[in-house]
């Protein structure tokens, strides 16, 4: 049987593990909450960590603590924000709504960490007491929405807006190095315009660089701290300079561009911030599944999809069939997106029902799903820049058969061109949409290509060619356009590259 200490609270004795540092009140929330398996993450804990050391910080200047207590708090919990005691966070996401469970968990492994610095004895309250030393001038209240912006702004501006601003920056290499690449457009999923790659990679490239405005959008509100309101945002039990010399104190610790509240009720009341962040995060997850979605669609194959692309082959794809191999990293991507789609309906949730007068009360899994997805996102987009759209590095030393990075099948892009029925769109203009519908179908019919279809018109009068292209309905189509065009003419008109060039030929009406 393992060996136990007793910990005491408000509601009596609890028997605690001899080794842990934590007391009472996490011991009961660990048999109160039984649910799952999920923990708060690093990053949530260093955030509280680093909240408990500067309040021993500030306590201290403003006279409200020993010093000997302040500097044992302030080692404590920079211990605890280190990462060197992470296993004393032992409590399930799914607690108490506020947090508060955590917050004590916090207060007990750093008083009694502290207490074992001061007197050689694990955990207790004595001198270092949770609730009136390391918790002094806070509440759960405020402690715990100040973590959740703490560790979200953290992740977001240091790991989340690079991972796609480097990503935007890989695209956009892959645009320039495909500009000189014509091949089909694609709408409807069926075949359109032509289009060139690098213009296609344009596109990927500009969403992304929307994705890092909309991220960058979201650094103001995520900077608005609650520290300071304690328990409805009154400030009670809390010195008046507390909140404000918390705020510096936290962003000296953390580099981040962090400030008060402007208003604590409402910083503490809701988790608009977070519900604001999540629906960023929910666009940019979409942005980089369309682009995955559309990566593998193009590498489709190897002989039997479209095949205009080759991304680099990381690992078998099949254990039935040999030499098959998977677009492994897009289908990891568009789970990332599932499953930030998912967290954003639980955030918005979690706001609406859990805020009611002067607090959130499903604080924790906010906290949970929020930085979940900040992590997901910003190592979802690294994969993808770094395993597939550009594995140069990834791959060093390994034996590839393969590209390293997304290369273009230029003579399958060439051939899907002749084929498209859509290149009579250039034709309308110059010919009449009906004509240009008759060339496609007789093309189509024929399995033929339209350049092929419209070259055996030439020289012929009006009569003829309605008569042998069967389109009764396209009679008058050449009245006032100076007759069919010449063969030149059609190879100008038919011209892929220039199709691709806005001007180079007169655009028609109507939709793709």
């Amino acid at each position: 049987m393992d060996k136990t200490r007793i910990e005491r609270d408000s509601m009596g004795e609890v028997p605690v593990p001899v080794e842990a540092y934590y007391g009472a009140q996490t011991a009961r929330a660990a048999r109160n909450f039984q649910v799952s398996d999920l923990r708060f993450p690093r990053e949530f804990i260093r955030a509280i960590g680093l909240i408990k050391k500067s309040a021993a910080v500030v306590n201290l200047d403003l006279g409200l603590i020993r010093p000997d207590l302040a500097a044992a708090i302030a080692a404590a919990a920079n211990s605890v924000a280190e990462g060197a005691h992470d296993d004393q966070f032992i409590l399930d996401v799914f607690q108490t709504g506020s947090g508060t469970s955590t917050n004590m968990n916090a207060n007990e492994v750093i008083a009694g960490i502290a207490n074992e610095a001061l007197t050689g004895r694990r955990g207790g309250r004595s001198p270092v007491h949770p609730n009136d030393a390391v918790n002094l001038g806070q509440s759960s209240n405020d402690v715990i929405p100040t973590a959740i912006h703490i560790a979200a702004l953290d992740g977001w501006t240091r790991r989340l807006i690079p991972a796609i601003g480097n990503l935007r920056d890989a695209l956009g290499e892959r645009a320039r190095a495909f500009d000189g690449i014509v091949k089909i457009g694609r709408t409807h999923l069926q075949d359109a315009v032509p289009i060139r790659l690098g213009q296609e990679f344009s596109g990927y490239e500009a969403q992304m660089t929307q994705a890092v405005r909309r991220l960058q959008g979201c650094v103001e509100p995520l900077s608005e701290l609650a520290i300071g309101g304690t328990a409805v945002g009154t400030g009670i039990n809390s010195h008046p300079e507390f909140g404000e010399r918390m705020v510096s104190a936290l962003a000296g610790e953390t580099g981040l561009p962090l400030r008060m509240a402007p208003n604590h009720f409402e910083a503490m009341a809701q988790r608009d911030a977070a519900v604001e962040a999540s629906g960023t995060l929910r666009t940019v997850a979409v942005s980089l599944s369309i682009l995955a979605n559309n990566l593998r669609w193009l590498a489709s194959g190897p002989r039997c999809g479209i095949g205009e692309i080759r991304i680099p082959e990381l690992q078998p794809g099949s254990s039935i069939m040999p030499g098959k191999v998977n677009p492994v990293i897009p289908e990891c991507v568009l789970m990332v997106g599932a499953q930030v789609v998912g967290n954003d309906a639980t955030i918005a949730w979690a706001n609406s029902l859990g805020s009611s007068f002067q607090l959130n009360v499903m604080m924790p899994i906010i906290a949970y799903n929020l930085l979940q997805s900040i992590g997901l996102v910003a190592r979802a987009a690294d994969h993808l820049r770094t395993r597939c759209v550009d594995a140069t590095s990834f791959l060093e030393g390994q034996k590839v058969d393969g590209p390293t990075q997304i290369e273009a099948d230029e003579g399958r892009c060439r051939e899907s061109i002749e084929k498209s029925l859509a290149m009579c769109t250039a034709l309308a203009p110059r010919i009449g949409y009906d004509l240009a519908v008759a060339i496609a179908k007789k093309s189509y019919h024929e399995g033929t290509s339209v350049r092929d279809v419209a070259l055996g018109l030439v020289g012929k009068d009006e009569a003829s060619i309605v008569k042998e292209l069967e389109a009764p309905g396209a009679a008058g189509s050449l009245q006032g356009r100076g007759g069919y065009p010449s063969a030149e003419e059609i190879e100008a008109l038919l011209d892929p590259r220039s199709q691709t060039s806005p001007g180079a030929v007169a655009s028609g009406g109507g939709s793709g």
